[in-house]
C-alpha cells in the first residue's frame, strides 16, 4: 500500500474498531436496562431495550460491510488482519447478547404484567451485574489490546456458571414449595438460562482479543492454558496439564 492508501486503510480499520466499542456500549446498557426492568417493573426500560435492539442490528450489519471491505480492498498485515477477523467473530457474539437481553426484557414485562408483588430471586441480580461487568472489560481488553485482562474475563465465565446452577436449584425448590409459582419460575429459568448466554458470548468475545493480540486459538485449551497463553508463556506438554 502506497502512503496515502496506508492512511485511510488505518483511518477506517479505526473507524470499524471505534463502531464495534459503541455497539459493545450500547448491548452492555441494554443488559443492565434488561435485568433492572426485571427488578423494578419499569416498562419504559422493555421499551428502550427493545428500540436498542434495532440499532444493535443495524451495527452489525454495517461494522460487517466495513471488515469486508476493508480485507477486500486491501492487504492488511498479519496484525491488522487478526484485529479484522476477531472483530468480526465478536460481531456475531455481540449481537447475541443483545438478542439474549431482548429476550430478557420481553419476560420481565410477561413477569410484571401477569403476577402481582412479584419479586426476582436474588442469584439473578448477581448474575446479571456479572455478565454486563464481563461485556464492559471484554470491551477495555480490546480497546486496551490487553490479553491478560482477557483471560481474566475467561476464568470468571466459570463463576458465572456456577450461578446458573444455584440459580436453578434455587428456583426449582421455589417451584416445589409453592406451585402456584411454577409458570413465572419457568420464565425466571429462561430469564437465568440468557443470562448465562450472555456470559458464555463475553468469554468468546475474551478468546478472540487473546488471539488477536497473541496470534493464537485459545478456544477449547483450558482456563489455565488461556491464562498462560495471554502471559505469553510456553505452554506445558499435554500430559502433565489439566484443562481448569
Amino acid at each position: 500500500m502506497n502512503e496515502h492508501t496506508n492512511k485511510q486503510f488505518h483511518s477506517d480499520l479505526e473507524a470499524t474498531r471505534s463502531l464495534f466499542l459503541q455497539m459493545g456500549g450500547i448491548v452492555e446498557s441494554m443488559v443492565r436496562s434488561a435485568t433492572e426492568a426485571l427488578q423494578t417493573g419499569d416498562m419504559s426500560l422493555v421499551d428502550q431495550v427493545r428500540e436498542r435492539e434495532k440499532e444493535i442490528n443495524r451495527l452489525e450489519v454495517e461494522i460487517d460491510e466495513r471488515i469486508t471491505n476493508l480485507i477486500a480492498r486491501n492487504q492488511p498485515t498479519a496484525i491488522d488482519l487478526r484485529m479484522l477477523l476477531s472483530i468480526s467473530k465478536m460481531l456475531t457474539d455481540m449481537e447475541r447478547c443483545g438478542d439474549e437481553a431482548e429476550r430478557i426484557a420481553k419476560m420481565a414485562r410477561r413477569l410484571h404484567e401477569g403476577t402481582a408483588g412479584y419479586e426476582p430471586v436474588v442469584e439473578l441480580r448477581h448474575m446479571s451485574a456479572s455478565v454486563a461487568g464481563m461485556i464492559n472489560d471484554v470491551l477495555d481488553a480490546f480497546a486496551r489490546q490487553d490479553a491478560v485482562h482477557a483471560a481474566q474475563i475467561v476464568r470468571s465465565d466459570k463463576e458465572v456458571d456456577r450461578e446458573w446452577k444455584g440459580s436453578l436449584r434455587h428456583i426449582i425448590t421455589y417451584m416445589i414449595e409453592d406451585p402456584r409459582t411454577i409458570s413465572h419460575s419457568i420464565d425466571l429459568i429462561f430469564i437465568a438460562r440468557a443470562l448465562e448466554r450472555i456470559g458464555d458470548h463475553a468469554k468468546n468475545m475474551a478468546e478472540r482479543v487473546i488471539y488477536m493480540v497473541r496470534g493464537d486459538d485459545v478456544r477449547h485449551t483450558g482456563v489455565k492454558n488461556t491464562e498462560r497463553t495471554a502471559r505469553g508463556e510456553p505452554l506445558p506438554e499435554p500430559e502433565s496439564e489439566d484443562k481448569v
